[in-house]
């Protein structure tokens, strides 16, 4: 997408503007032209395609006017699309609600249940004033998964029926029970068209060959449904077709007749799975979007509680057109972000390709089986109980809250599904939670206890019972392998670890590594936790107790990854190893120890191409003396990487640039070459531009470096940058425009990382603010 935008001006009237002067030759202003990338443009008509028979369908399987999901799909393009937070999330009716409208309008009338969408949308768009979006996400996925799978289960079983030729019953479990009788005398002719329609939806996307792949452009649903129109027309099958009535009988909403407290239940049972629906789409859509990698068009993130006001608006409007719920479908907007798409243009067309359709296609329409529609819409049904889903929440130990939420949905009804599958969540939750497994036994005259699980105080009486078991002079190790342990359980632990002391006994607390932790007592290095490894604490050891026979140490890390990280990232390390690095950044810094590179830019596996040396320099070609490891990094970065920028980061108090200042020999004095300072002279010539500035030195945002090695860190990430674009790869890049050079400086004492940029002709480190963004007058270098 791109605009034309006229230039701005600084608001000093030009003398033509005068009344003394006539404006005869000023140009017209210039005006603001709305475009249309041609890749919205082309995904608009995919999402339509697949809209159009999805939005017919489910009105269909939902008992309302037919009319009402075209006005649903219409509103969900123009009016959520216009003004949602999540640019390429498409909306409209979608199958998560169709159960819970299907009961509504059998229990209250249509005209009312556009009224209790329209009050939807209201409480919708109340909620996104108190920005709750965000907690929306808390619920736990096994629920959310095990929601629409009730729900799909739930459609399938409807549609079951209309795809045998038959009526389907009022509720699931009615379903269930009448289905022997509906095949034992199934339809033939609605049979056959279902069946057409399904074997097309199955075997559509895995066409073979050229053939196959130009076919895949049309859509399998809008296929599938062609197919079996054109079957039904040619054979002249007696099965019940869509039949639109006229525009100017459609139903709109009237005043909501029911008892008050019913009306309240399905107003919130549609803001409730609308709005978690929308929520978990948007993320999704999000992840999809930031994955592709065409077209390279940045799109914005998507903004939860804009989105949530949007999906509000949509519904009002939609409520009061006579349409059916309006959410957030995951089929179109995966299909929208597959496409193309890379503004909410798109979105907006295929709402408007929608309204054409419905004013200008219906004797079209009108042909469509209605079995075949019942086949597509059991179909997205049944995906909605993904078995992938199912092996997730497995996976996760999640299965029995998946289960419950299931059954309650198919038995009872979304709301009370729901429900249900919240409170098995929290049950589960609190099961683990108090499953705190603790155990006891002598081994070389040491009482070894262990705690493992989290220790709360639900866990305090089994550990109170096990410690005033053992002997009050013994020699204790209590391991906690365990990531909390609340203040009822730190209190038992400290009275006791205090009354073992009092008697002459010694106790020692370990962590899940055998790495000893705080002492309670003593109240020395209390900060000391298993849950913090990478902290430079050692729990009260002194140093020469620490260094001897420690060897262990490094094992002991080795083994705590291998236990608790290595199965979070081990699927992400295994993409890495099949597809190979792509890093978008070459990231060089000083090799000091307290620089933990991943820590400070929140980078992982396959994020950063980092080179680490003494004083993060950049030695120029043709000057390193044998050592070309920088040069190589950079080469390799540059030209076989294709990282799309380059950054030096430089550090407060690195004690390369105070060795260059301790050592600089006077005039005529040869130094001692030792390999350190053989490297340092690499950096000779940071020193020479910090003595031989001319003009304001480089400083950190708002004062001045604190002292010469502050000034000479500063002046030194200044100095590599001038160095990078000495090398011929990263020149040639820069001539290119894909390549940007950036500097950096973290504070250690601060825990602050700043980002070198420009105030008129000074060069300024100005701060990263805590969402990531510097001030406002902040200008990055970019060459």
């Amino acid at each position: 997408m791109s605009s034309h935008t006229a230039p701005r001006t600084n608001g000093t009237a030009h003398p033509a503007d005068t009344p003394d002067r006539p404006r005869e030759h000023s140009p017209p202003p210039a005006r603001r032209r709305f475009r249309i990338a041609g890749s919205d443009l082309s995904a608009s008509v995919s999402v339509f395609l697949i809209a159009l028979p999805l939005s017919l369908g489910i009105a269909l399987a939902t008992g309302a006017p037919l009319q009402a999901g075209l006005v649903a799909a219409a509103v969900g393009g123009i009016v959520v699309g216009r003004f949602g937070g999540a640019p390429l999330q498409v909306s409209g009716p979608a199958a998560g609600l169709t159960v819970v409208t299907a009961e509504l309008i059998q229990r209250y009338g249509w005209r009312t249940t556009c009224a209790i969408t329209a009050l939807a949308g209201l409480t919708q768009l109340a909620l996104s004033t108190l920005r709750v979006a965000r907690s929306a996400l808390a619920v736990s996925p096994a629920i959310v998964h095990g929601m629409l799978a009730g729900i799909g289960v739930t459609i399938a079983l409807a549609q079951l029926h209309i795809v045998l030729g038959g009526t389907p019953q009022s509720s699931a479990v009615d379903n269930a029970l009448e289905l022997p009788v509906q095949l034992s005398d199934p339809h033939p002719a609605s049979l056959s068209v279902s069946a057409l329609t399904i074997v097309v939806l199955l075997v559509w996307p895995r066409l073979p060959g050229r053939g196959g792949k130009a076919l895949r452009v049309v859509p399998a649903a809008l296929a599938a449904v062609a197919a079996a129109t054109v079957l039904a027309s040619l054979a002249g099958l007696a099965v019940p077709r869509v039949d639109l009535p006229s525009w100017h009988s459609h139903a709109l909403p009237g005043l909501p007749e029911g008892p008050v407290l019913g009306l309240i239940a399905g107003v919130l049972t549609i803001t409730l799975v609308a709005s978690v629906e929308s929520l978990l789409s948007a993320v999704a859509v999000d992840k999809l979007a930031a994955a592709r990698k065409q077209p390279a068009v940045p799109v914005p993130r998507a903004r939860l509680d804009r989105e949530l006001a949007g999906q509000g608006i949509g519904n009002i409007v939609s409520g009061s057109l006579g349409g059916l719920p309006v959410t957030g479908v995951a089929v179109r907007s995966v299909a929208n972000v597959s496409s193309g798409a890379v503004s909410r243009n798109s979105t907006m067309l295929h709402g408007a390709w929608v309204v054409l359709a419905s004013l200008l296609l219906v004797p079209v329409l009108d042909l469509i089986p209605l079995p075949a529609l019942a086949a597509l819409v059991m179909v997205v049904g049944i995906q909605m109980a993904s078995i992938t889903h199912v092996r997730k929440v497995t996976r996760h130990r999640e299965a029995l809250v998946y289960a419950a939420t299931v059954t309650g949905v198919v038995l009872l009804g979304v709301l009370e599904g729901v429900a249900i599958g919240i409170a098995v969540a929290t049950g589960v939750a609190l099961h683990r939670l108090a499953r705190t497994r603790i155990t006891h036994e002598r081994r070389d005259d040491v009482e070894h206890v262990r705690v493992r699980g989290q220790l709360t105080f639900l866990a305090v009486p089994r550990l109170s019972r096990t410690l005033h078991q053992i002997p009050a002079d013994a020699r204790v190790v209590v391991e906690l392998d365990g990531s909390f342990m609340d203040h009822a359980a730190y209190e038992t632990l400290h009275d006791w670890q205090a009354s073992q002391a009092a008697h002459g006994g010694h106790v020692e607390l370990t962590g899940r590594s055998g790495t000893r932790i705080a002492d309670p007592v003593a109240g020395e290095h209390t900060c000391c936790r298993p849950w913090t490894p990478w902290r430079n604490h050692h729990c009260g050891e002194h140093p020469a107790e620490r260094d001897a026979g420690k060897g262990h140490q490094l094992a002991s890390g080795l083994s705590s990854f291998q236990r608790n990280t290595a199965p979070h990232v081990r699927d992400e390390l295994a993409r890495l190893a099949r597809e190979g690095q792509q890093p978008s950044q070459l990231f060089l810094t000083c090799a000091d120890s307290r620089l933990v590179t991943s820590m400070i830019t929140a980078s992982g596996p396959g994020d950063l191409f980092t080179v680490r040396n003494v004083g993060n320099l950049v030695p120029l070609p043709g000057a390193e003396g044998g050592d070309d490891s920088v040069a190589a990094a950079i080469e390799y970065a540059v030209d076989v990487l294709r990282v799309r920028s380059i950054t030096v980061c430089g550090h407060s108090g690195c004690g390369a640039m105070q060795a260059l200042l301790a050592a600089d020999p006077p005039p005529g004095a040869r130094p001692p070459q030792t390999p350190l300072r053989r490297w340092l002279r690499h950096g000779m010539s940071s020193l020479e531009r910090m003595r031989g500035e001319e003009g304001a030195p480089p400083r950190l945002s708002g004062r001045s470096p604190d002292d010469t090695v502050e000034q000479l860190c500063l002046t030194n990430v200044v100095e590599q940058l001038e160095h990078l674009k000495e090398h011929e790869a990263v020149a040639r890049r820069l001539a290119e425009g894909t390549l940007e050079l950036h500097g950096m400086y973290f504070h250690v004492g601060e825990a602050q990382a700043y980002l070198l940029g420009r105030e008129g002709t000074d060069q300024v480190f100005h701060p990263v603010a805590p969402t990531g963004g510097g001030p406002a007058r902040r200008e990055e270098v970019r060459t």
